[in-house]
Parts: structure tokens; sequence; C-alpha cells
């Protein structure tokens, strides 16, 4: 990604979303974001993506050992989830007294 200019995504932590491709691909499944990366366009959703890494023993971990973690993936792979409609969306933003919001475009809620 360029550094000159940082972009916008309408997903932010916190959010519920669906994952629309790859290998975990569930439409129907909402998950929740745990981290959303913005310099290199990336999200971390909960139960996706799940990758085993061999770590060393260290003060915190003193055994080691395998550990599954979930990975980065592509924030164009994701989609937010509308709970009004119970079914993914795209998002449009507005201005509201002075204030951005993001509103679905399946229902017209504004997204919290």
């Amino acid at each position: 990604m360029s550094t000159r200019f940082k972009p916008k995504y309408n997903i932010k932590k916190g959010d519920t979303v669906v994952v629309i491709a790859g290998d975990d691909k569930d439409l129907k499944k909402p998950r929740k974001v745990l981290e959303v990366i913005v310099d290199k366009g990336k999200v971390i959703v909960e139960g996706v993506n799940i990758v085993t890494k061999h770590t060393k023993p260290s003060a915190q971990n003193t055994k080691g050992g395998i550990v599954k973690v979930e990975a980065a993936l592509s924030i164009s792979n994701v989609m937010l989830w509308d709970a009004k409609k119970s079914e993914p969306t795209k998002v449009k933003r507005t201005r509201d007294n002075g204030k951005l919001v993001r509103i679905s475009k399946k229902s017209g809620e504004v997204i919290k």
C-alpha cells in the first residue's frame, strides 16, 4: 500500500462480518472482527484462517510448542453483516449532524 494516503475502510474492529471468499467462505455465519490492519489492507476475523504457529519456550510460555492462531486475510474477502436483514450488505457513508456515519445499503439502518 502507498504511504502517501491512508485508505479508509468501512470495516472496523468489533464489527460483525461474513467471509465471502477463500477457504472459510460462509455467507450465513457472521463473525467478529478482532483487528484491522490498515497499512496492509488486511483484517483478522475470529475463527477464520486458522494457521499453526511453532513457538519457542519463553517467560510467558514456558513449554512452547505448536499454537493455532488466526491469520490475517484481505479486507476485500469480508463483507459487513446487516443484523436487521440477516444478510451481507454494502455500506455508504453520510454526514449526520456533522459526524460521518455508516449506513447499510440493504436496510438503511445506521451501523454502530
